[in-house]
């Protein structure tokens, strides 16, 4: 029987399956697109571990009452566990004199992000942030690749919006053609019309 084996293994042990996960999950909160090309089985893995995250910065978004701020530091030190934590235990002062302190890694920019935008985003969808879209296999190993992407992006809202700008200069069109249709058959009576008065 295949009691409580819920995940892949993916050739990896658990320390960098973890690691992995982060990683893939700091590449698709930070990218521009929202979206990264990764494999079938890795995209599926994914999915669950990303959305967790996701839930949580939606709930510190919908906190109300008495210690929010507090509630909302803890669900943000929840979600700090799906990111690498980055160089947080570096002093101020660095190295050489008069060097700044380096910035924050980018699983700190994917926190940040997180609970800023992501959060605001999904406030009133509950659950299914993600999509995955099957491209194929791969050429060397043909192995199975796929596109895990955020829904409600940016670009596909821009495409919605333009697919309702050209519907809705469709039927202006339409309608404008119907109106020079129905003006040029109201000429057309009156000088049938003038005809049968002269025969």
């Amino acid at each position: 029987m295949r009691h409580l084996k819920a995940h892949r293994k993916l050739g990896r042990t658990g320390e960098h399956r973890d690691s992995m996960l982060r990683n893939l999950a700091t590449s698709l909160i930070n990218s521009r697109e929202e979206r990264i090309v990764t494999t079938l089985p890795k995209a599926k893995e994914l999915r669950p571990f990303i959305e967790r995250a996701i839930t949580l910065s939606r709930r510190a978004q919908s906190l109300t009452g008495d210690g929010t701020a507090a509630q909302a530091l803890h669900l943000r030190r929840q979600a700090a566990v799906f990111f690498h934590a980055g160089n947080t235990a570096m002093s101020a002062i660095t190295g050489k004199r008069g060097q700044l302190r380096p910035e924050r890694t980018a699983g700190v920019a994917a926190l940040r992000r997180l609970f800023s935008e992501l959060g605001e985003r999904y406030k009133d969808r509950p659950g299914g942030y993600t999509r995955i879209l099957k491209l194929g296999h791969r050429d060397g190993d043909r192995a199975e690749l796929a596109i895990i992407e955020l829904v409600d992006n940016p670009r596909e809202l821009e495409a919605v919006e333009a697919e309702k700008k050209r519907a809705k200069s469709a039927t202006t069109k339409k309608k404008k053609s119907s109106e020079s249709k129905k003006a040029g058959a109201k000429k057309e009576e009156p000088s049938e019309a003038a005809d049968s008065t002269e025969e």
